[in-house]
């Protein structure tokens, strides 16, 4: 069997083998490259994901030295001051309160108005790529849609709107596993461009408020508690980067994995009704985002493995997403899937606030390619980005006609 190698190109290319040999190692592994326990089933990370023995932070109880850890480098502060105060990285209570307030700003009904934009660009960006009989998946669909969704969303003007999926990539490179120097440097300056933009287009809410989420979180208040400056900025980023980097791969990769499998490709033609399962089951055979970390702040037992206060856990998405003890026949891509509990938006308290938005935008390019390009083709064999944690295609090249 393969080995779980994250920075191996081949693993990179098919992880899921190396998934199936780990759960038959046991159900927690150690690994020293990373000096992670590596969770692969679906039942302990699903179980974990509600643990509250785990957190995303251990700074709300230890702090760096009684927890065993060196404290980051002072050159990365800006990013970690960044990602820091956005609630994917915080705990209770802090968690707890900005998720209330932001649900104030980013509620269904907020998410619900924006289906008819979003159906209404997705058929734009389609309609060019018929006309220029075809291009890449990536930079032509995948990429503008959600992007200049969440755009909508936070009110970010158009003229503004290039920066933000450079500024994104380079942020998120901090989020796979031992990134270089160079990876740091550019998250970091990132971080500075992205939270002074921030900062600038808070200030003109402020004055001048209008019907968008940044004009929400300045209003969203309870019982007199508000956002700081810094929590607005940190929430914004973290719902650009959360609310696109999935969704993007999540589209490509779904296509690239439907010209594979034709079979399926071809019952889909056949049947649009099949889009919302399709969604599902592409979010759950070739997951976007591979791994989510955890800090043990109590010692936990998993199969009578003790692992210790102070240690990092990495639950394996992908393999939980491909467990037999959970799903028949999870190697095989099956559109129809109805019993789906697959976990690509996490679970517990930190489960995806942007998933029903995220479902939308998946399901309204898939359904505008199909009614406008029904005979779109695979052009080119693709190539993978050189990640591991966040999953994705550096492009996808197609033909229509």
């Amino acid at each position: 069997m393969p080995a779980f190698d994250p920075w191996d190109p081949a693993f990179l290319a098919d992880p899921y083998p190396a998934y199936a040999d780990l759960r038959a190692q046991g159900r927690v592994t150690y690994y020293e490259p990373t000096h992670q326990w590596l969770v692969p089933h679906h039942a302990e990370v699903s179980a974990l994901l509600r643990d509250r023995r785990l957190g995303r932070t251990y700074r709300h109880r230890f702090t760096h030295e009684d927890f065993g850890r060196t404290a980051p480098d002072p050159e990365h502060e800006p990013f970690h001051t960044l990602n820091d105060h956005g609630m994917l990285d915080l705990e209770p209570p802090d968690h707890t309160r900005i998720r209330r307030l932001v649900s104030k700003a980013f509620t269904p009904r907020t998410v619900e108005q924006l289906a008819q934009y979003v159906t209404a660009f997705a058929g734009k960006l389609v309609d060019r790529l018929v006309e220029a009989g075809g291009g890449d998946l990536l930079t032509d669909i995948a990429e503008p849609l959600p992007v200049a969704v969440i755009a909508e969303v936070l009110g970010i003007p158009e003229q503004d709107r290039a920066q933000l999926r450079p500024w994104s990539a380079d942020i998120c490179g901090m989020y796979e596993l031992n990134p270089s120097q160079e990876t740091v440097a550019h998250a970091v300056r990132a971080s500075v461009e992205f939270s002074e933009y921030l900062r600038e287009l808070i200030a003109e809410r402020r004055k001048a408020p209008g019907e968008d989420l940044v004009s929400g979180l300045i209003a969203a208040h309870d019982e007199g508690d508000r956002l700081t400056e810094q929590e607005m900025v940190s929430t914004c980023v973290l719902l650009l980067n959360a609310g696109h980097e999935a969704t993007v791969n999540a589209t490509v990769g779904g296509w690239w994995t439907l010209f594979r499998n034709p079979d399926q490709l071809a019952a889909l033609r056949a049947d649009h009704c099949l889009v919302p399962t399709a969604v599902e089951e592409l979010m759950r055979y070739d997951t976007p985002l591979q791994l989510f970390e955890r800090w043990v702040l109590d010692d936990i037992e998993i199969d009578g493995t003790t692992i210790p206060r102070g240690a990092e856990i990495a639950m394996l998405f992908g393999s939980a997403n491909h467990d037999p003890e959970v799903f028949r026949s999870p190697e095989k891509l099956d559109l129809s899937r109805r019993e789906n509990p697959h976990i690509s938006f996490s679970a517990g308290i930190h489960y995806c606030i942007g998933a029903p938005l995220a479902r939308i935008e998946l399901a309204a390019s898939m359904e505008a390619l199909l009614d406008r390009a029904p005979t779109l083709s695979l052009a080119a064999e693709p190539k993978r980005k050189p990640n591991f944690v966040i999953r994705g295609l550096a492009g996808l090249s197609v033909e229509v006609g």
